[in-house]
């Protein structure tokens, strides 16, 4: 009886189940096939959903990305066509005076040198101040730990332009033997001379970047303290056991765990001293001694300025041109760093 029974009672497995699903699939025809799935009650809904979803993201993608299409057709146009009320896109006279003569006259190549090297040390500099301030602000207790990092969170609050005037005295009169003099007053008659000039030279944003109060350097020290916060302590404490001293210990544990945070950091301020015009047009007179950067490369060549019917909408065009021509490297740097970027924002506890 017991043997009658469990004959009686197959057990159907999912596997079989897929099995006889396939068999009976495999003797009907693509169209008979493709009927069957229209019978069943959800197709339908998932085919309406997936032609929605399409069609939106296609619409934000169109939204996004067309501005920089329309700007890069217009980097191609001449006067004639930007005026042209019929060409939306395609240039009927295709043309790269406009590229011409920002390499030419406003000395892309020059401003694309002296900038990067400007943006590199200062993200370099700034990289480095950065992780040593936001480990101590982290991992050590000390009173006025709160008040220190409550100060570094003010440098980003105080708008750019209240430091204006007060930046520009001090770095037009930078008299080094006046600051001595406060605490060493003997020191004055060693260092007795002229106050350095330091406009238009690359030394004051070094300056300000060893000094962790350049551009956004307050973000980036609180980056680096919020990934050092999460990083565990236990790390250190058997580092410390096994006899590690903490220089060792931070160069040798820590440092290698930060270097996803560390890249993040030199990219933002790679990024931003890239694209400066606030400190750049402070620092450098653009009347003496002309140092070229990158927002140089933003202004209407000379051979490009005339007096015709819509002036304002070439040079429009010439603007975004160049502001293309700025980007261009820094796009170019993200496709290669991209990976890293996103693993430092994701752990500097900022998301989540």
């Amino acid at each position: 009886m017991d043997s009658m029974k469990n004959q009686a009672t197959p057990v159907v497995t999912k596997e079989t189940k897929n099995r006889i699903r396939v068999d009976y699939e495999g003797k009907l025809s693509f169209k008979e096939r493709l009927m069957e799935k229209l019978k069943a009650s959800n197709t339908w809904i998932k085919i309406i959903v997936a032609i929605f979803r399409f069609v939106l993201m296609l619409g934000v993608s169109f939204v996004i990305i067309f501005p920089f299409i329309a700007k890069i057709a217009g980097s191609f146009m001449t006067k004639e066509d930007v005026i042209d009320s019929t060409i939306s896109l395609i240039p009927k006279h295709p043309t790269l005076e406009i590229y011409k003569a920002i390499i030419v006259e406003n000395h892309y190549f020059e401003a694309l040198a002296n900038t990067f090297i400007l943006a590199f040390t200062c993200a370099l500099i700034q990289m480095i101040v950065a992780c040593l301030v936001g480990y101590g602000l982290a991992k050590f207790k000390f009173k006025g730990n709160k008040l220190l990092m409550a100060l570094v969170v003010l440098t980003m609050v105080i708008p750019h332009g209240a430091l204006e005037m007060s930046m520009d005295r001090h770095f037009i009169y930078f008299d080094l033997g006046t600051v001595l003099s406060w605490n060493y007053p003997g020191l004055i008659e060693l260092i007795k001379g002229a106050p350095l000039q330091l406009k238009n030279t690359f030394t004051p944003l070094f300056i300000l970047s060893l000094g962790g109060l350049a551009f956004k350097n307050g973000l980036y020290i609180y980056l680096m303290r919020q990934f050092f916060k999460g990083v565990p302590d236990e790390l250190e404490e058997s580092a410390y056991v096994d006899g590690s001293g903490f220089f060792r210990t931070f160069f040798q544990i820590i440092l290698p765990l930060a270097v996803p945070m560390m890249i993040t950091v030199f990219l933002f301020s790679f990024s931003w001293q890239w694209t400066d015009e606030f400190y750049t047009g402070l620092i450098f007179d653009t009347n003496i001694d002309k140092v070229y950067l990158m927002p140089d490369v933003y202004l209407v060549p000379q051979s490009l300025r005339f007096d015709y019917a819509g002036t304002a909408l070439y040079e429009n065009v010439i603007n975004h041109t160049g502001g293309l021509m700025i980007i261009a490297p820094l796009i170019i740097l993200y496709l290669f760093c991209q990976r890293y970027l996103v693993q430092g924002i994701e752990r500097s506890g900022l998301v989540g």
